[in-house]
């Protein structure tokens, strides 16, 4: 795409956000903290969640990419050997591979200002090689351009995933937050 989604401020998810991210990923939120990014068709696209869920397992995925649109078209660049060949640049590269260690540690910082996770990574295998795209542009997305080098490679790939709509309409007169599970849960 030729200009990235512009980065937004995370908002407190409101009922008609919880029910667009049950539709999205099929089940009620876990751990959710607040909407990361919201996708230009107006819909969550990234949610932040808990370091840790409801029941105290670790959650080290900060920011969880929600949009099916864009979560397929990451699975598209990942099945065509993407990270991959991000990894290997990471070897060649030190320039990238400090970027990306500069991005695994704001990570860090950002998921330790909610709950420090002791001895658990970050997220998408940084700091050492790419093992989710999905991490990593959900990453980019809510840090904004410049911090998360790969994040924004992968990014840049991607179709503009908003341009047909949004991904789901959820019925926002039904109380999604009464649904079993959902109190103060979001991944």
């Amino acid at each position: 795409m030729d200009t990235p989604p512009p980065q937004t401020e995370p908002t407190e998810p409101t009922a008609a956000d919880i029910a667009a991210f049950q539709q999205q990923l099929g089940r009620p939120p876990r751990g959710l903290r607040a909407i990361a990014h919201r996708c230009p068709c107006g819909q969550p696209d990234v949610v932040e969640t808990a370091p840790r869920l409801p029941d105290g397992t670790p959650f080290p995925t900060t920011y969880y990419l929600t949009c099916p649109r864009a979560a397929s078209a990451i699975g598209t660049l990942e099945a065509d050997g993407v990270m991959r060949e991000m990894t290997a640049r990471l070897a060649d590269d030190p320039e990238l591979a400090a970027a990306y260690r500069a991005a695994h540690e704001d990570y860090l910082a950002r998921r330790d200002a909610i709950e420090e996770l002791v001895g658990f990574p970050s997220a998408g295998g940084m700091p050492h090689r790419v093992k989710c795209l999905h991490v990593l542009v959900a990453h980019s997305l809510v840090a904004g351009p410049g911090v998360n080098p790969l994040g924004d490679e992968a990014l840049v790939m991607l179709p503009e995933w908003w341009r047909k709509g949004p991904c789901v309409r959820p019925d926002t007169t039904a109380d999604p937050g009464s649904a079993p599970g959902t109190e103060g849960d979001a991944s």
